[in-house]
């Protein structure tokens, strides 16, 4: 399945910088794409290919200068997690002042995991996170909200398959994926605090809490998180704060990134035992956030949300080229103006507030708020870019 849009980024990418970085969870679709940009850009004959998962591949980078620097062209080096010391080598490559070579490096931990690259190449590389498929590339569908976006869940020839698939991956990522990140974390510990995490989503993270209950530290409990947020499992929303006389909320707020692995790990295999799960409502407001998120291409540190205790909630709000942008969710059949979204508009001055359903129909609120359909979200508006 061809994505266009992640294509053209890597294009526009390598316009200005020798490095580019395809980030994104494992399975995503990572070398896959990579192989597209390739073929498309008619890059055959001038690329060379090292999966750093593969022993031949390990085996010929153990002189990496060796191995590297006599190659030109587009270089591609898949799970460059595995080989960190890589990044100085790279920063030494491409500043010679003759340099023939693109450098295209794939990985399945965030930057910050990935320290070495922002430290030793910053100003050469570019980052482009590769999630996997939203309804911008396949439409909006249940399928696509009960199995998640992952190539492989996505695409499986049954529910029973997918549902499979995604209690394997669970598996190998906690037992390889993060052994291979230099993580030390046993995976009996770190799938429980995974699983403490499903009764979490979409609500303010308490780590002194969830330490209680599984008898560890403040300390190890944020240290968890970090690492499943690192890994995009996780995505950790930030508390907004204005300057006012309230008790606003100071506590991060989590969702998990793909709803098929939510459902998974939740023990939800199909539709019918998802309508009757009290997760129900919050099951398809992760998958709604996200999918927002997604369209207007937001970045983590433009995304917030706001809430002042015991009184009113904005479970998003985004800054986009200096609009202040707020968003609800609502698993109903037909949203109503709130107080709550009353004092959300006032308070933190937005210019626009939109409600989100699973209906399939847009209507206007009140002066700023609209109600619009998540299946209709990605052909009718239009984001800021």
């Amino acid at each position: 399945m061809k994505r266009p849009f992640f294509t053209h980024q890597i294009l526009s990418a390598f316009a200005t910088h020798p490095v580019v970085a395809l980030l994104g969870p494992r399975q995503c679709g990572k070398t896959t794409l990579s192989r597209l940009y390739i073929q498309e850009d008619h890059l055959e004959k001038t690329s060379h290919f090292f999966d750093l998962e593969d022993p031949t591949d390990l085996a010929i980078l153990e002189n990496p200068k060796t191995a590297l620097a006599p190659l030109e062209g587009l270089i591609v080096l898949d799970e460059i997690q595995r080989m960190p010391n890589l990044f100085p080598l790279l920063r030494v490559l491409v500043d010679q002042p003759d340099s023939r070579q693109r450098f295209l490096i794939l990985g399945s931990a965030s930057r910050e995991l990935i320290r070495q690259s922002s430290e030793t190449l910053a100003g050469r590389i570019a980052s482009i996170e590769l999630t996997p498929f939203s309804i911008q590339e396949v439409d909006y569908s249940e399928e696509l909200w009960m199995r998640g976006g992952f190539p492989n869940s996505y695409l499986a020839s049954s529910a029973e398959a997918s549902f499979y698939w995604r209690k394997q991956y669970i598996s190998t990522f906690l037992e390889r994926d993060i052994p291979n990140l230099g993580l030390r974390i046993a995976p009996v510990a770190l799938r429980r605090f995974w699983l403490m995490l499903t009764h979490c989503h979409g609500q303010a993270f308490n780590a002194s809490e969830l330490g209680r209950s599984l008898g560890i530290a403040d300390t190890t409990v944020r240290h968890y998180l970090d690492i499943l947020t690192g890994t995009f499992m996780i995505r950790q929303l930030l508390p907004w704060y204005e300057n006012l006389s309230k008790r606003q909320v100071k506590k991060p707020k989590i969702y998990f990134r793909d709803s098929g692995i939510y459902h998974a790990l939740c023990e939800i295999p199909d539709k019918k035992t998802l309508l009757h799960h009290p997760k129900l409502g919050a099951s398809w407001e992760g998958f709604a956030v996200e999918e927002v998120i997604r369209l207007y291409g937001a970045a983590p540190e433009e995304c917030f949300y706001w809430g002042i205790h015991g009184q009113s909630e904005l479970d998003l709000f985004m800054i986009k080229e200096g609009k202040r942008l707020g968003f609800e969710f609502k698993y109903c059949d037909a949203p109503k103006l709130t107080p709550s979204m009353k004092m959300a508009l006032e308070l933190l001055h937005l210019d626009s507030l939109t409600v989100i359903y699973p209906g399939d129909k847009d209507y206007v609120l009140a002066p700023n708020v609209q109600v619009k359909a998540l299946r209709l979200l990605h052909s009718n508006s239009r984001p800021v870019k």
